[in-house]
């Protein structure tokens, strides 16, 4: 464990442990965080990584955490590390196994008072049309042709196959599509593992949640947004299955085999990495941009399968659902970002750490160019969610990066021995929320109580400057597999 002493307090909110601590550092480890939670956070072996990965080559200015940082593989989730383009290392470690784990939020023109009595048919609906469950397939059935063109195309697929209206790429981060995809680089194993499931959730923390806009924190923002009070929004949070999965299994063991060609030596063999510039380092950057193609469609079917259970139930036509936007959380991306004057081409690992644009940034669409890219950040089915909007001091202290939910505090594992998911169900609805859920046991598993305050979360990123919060959402039903 890392003693307090050893972590300098450089500002209310921010901390760091200098290069000193470690003689291999190669830059300081940061920490976004209150003092309550730097308590927290010392439990487990969260910093600890975080100087791991301050020694990779290649990294710049600080290895970075978010305040929901908890212990991951390799890299703590919640890290932000930003390489040197085109010879710093990539890690699959610093992008995760669900690649494009992300969040997508869309708007309805409904109020609560107008679906309040509809609740328990809507989540009987939403359960019954999007599939969910560990290895659980769809309804969509590819053909290899099929599933290389949703690979290799992303969003421009879905609009193509009617599954997506041309206006949905646009609320999308990067349109929906990584053009560097190569789904030759994908292996036969990983795109038999995802092939059936396009359209599903899965298990674990992926939800589908019907939220109500509980407060407004930037009524001018949230205008530019279309959010009101008392408004029906719906949360989607999936990645890309068993596909993802399985490009990130392979590539560990690829980059841990080639290491020693390029003379990496790193601290802990999770964070087993490749030149960018390398063929293995190339060929993972192009197969984990199809796996993020994949989940952007994965989610975008949800979407459609949501679009259709809106109007057989509250017979609202399926155009009136629109998104607000659909953020990544688990993702390598190549971005452009200032680093001591210069501007430099930089390969930014994002690893439960969400992008947060500012405004004028040339990729977001006109209305959001003016406010800041939308940030969705997800709470636990108890408690709250929030929308925020990117910032200025974003792209100065964290590369653009904000936190990504509340994070975990508890295994799932400690919370099945805390409640049963009988009593949990119960006592959701007793607080007025609709829960269905495909086992109780995994509904144990995401109890409120295992999270961290997701409201002190966000108050943090915002008293950094890295984030500014626009709207609270709270839950009124939760679909969860």
């Amino acid at each position: 464990m890392i003693a307090v002493t050893e972590i300098e307090q450089r500002s209310e909110v921010v901390w760091e442990i200098p290069r000193s601590h470690r003689s291999d550092m190669r830059v300081p480890a940061r920490v976004f965080a209150s003092h309550k939670q730097i308590e927290e956070i010392r439990r487990d072996r969260s910093l600890e990584q975080l100087v791991n990965v301050a020694t990779l080559p290649g990294i710049l200015t600080a290895a970075m955490v978010m305040p929901d940082v908890h212990e991951g593989y390799g890299f703590p989730i919640g890290g932000v590390a930003a390489m040197e383009w085109p010879d710093g290392v990539i890690s699959p470690g610093g992008i995760g196994y669900d690649i494009n784990c992300g969040v997508r939020l869309l708007k309805s023109s409904l109020t609560y008072q107008e679906v309040q009595f509809k609740l328990e048919q809507l989540a009987h609906e939403l359960s019954r049309v999007v599939p969910s469950g560990m290895g659980r397939g769809g309804r969509h059935k590819l053909t290899d042709r099929e599933l290389g063109e949703v690979m290799q195309d992303g969003l421009e697929w879905a609009v193509r196959k009617g599954y997506a209206f041309p206006e949905d790429p646009q609320h999308i981060e990067s349109y929906g599509k990584l053009s560097d995809a190569e789904p030759a680089k994908v292996s036969a194993r990983a795109k038999e593992r995802g092939r059936p499931q396009l359209g599903t959730m899965g298990s674990g923390n992926h939800f589908v949640e019907l939220d109500r806009v509980d407060a407004l924190g930037d009524e001018e923002l949230a205008k530019a947004f279309g959010l009101t009070p008392d408004q029906i929004v719906v949360l989607i949070h999936c990645g890309s299955r068993g596909l993802g999965h399985q490009v990130a299994t392979d590539y560990i063991r690829t980059m841990m085999s080639a290491m020693p060609r390029y003379g990496v030596n790193v601290p802990d063999r999770e964070l087993a990495c490749a030149p960018f510039s390398s063929p293995e380092g190339t060929d993972y950057f192009q197969a984990m941009a199809a796996a993020a193609n994949f989940a952007w469609v994965n989610r975008q079917m949800i979407t459609w399968q949501i679009r259709q259970a809106w109007n057989q139930v509250l017979g609202e036509s399926p155009e009136r659902l629109t998104i607000l936007y659909d953020v990544a959380h688990n993702i390598a991306k190549i971005e452009d970002h200032e680093v001591n004057g210069r501007t430099k081409k930089l390969i930014v690992h994002r690893k439960g750490a969400t992008r947060a644009f500012a405004p004028g940034d040339p990729e977001l669409i006109g209305a959001y160019r003016a406010t800041g890219q939308p940030v969705i950040i997800p709470g636990s089915m108890g408690t709250a969610s929030y929308v925020l909007a990117g910032t200025q001091a974003a792209m100065r202290e964290s590369f653009g990066s904000s936190c990504h939910g509340a994070g975990r505090r508890m295994s799932r594992t400690a919370a099945k021995k805390r409640v049963h998911g009988r009593a949990l169900r119960e006592e959701l609805q007793d607080k007025g929320i609709v829960v269905r859920a495909g086992s109780l046991s995994g509904l144990a598993e995401e109890a409120p109580f295992a999270y961290k305050d997701v409201h002190s979360v966000v108050e943090v990123v915002e008293a950094a400057g890295i984030a500014k919060i626009v709207a609270r959402l709270v839950p009124v039903a939760v679909v969860k597999g």
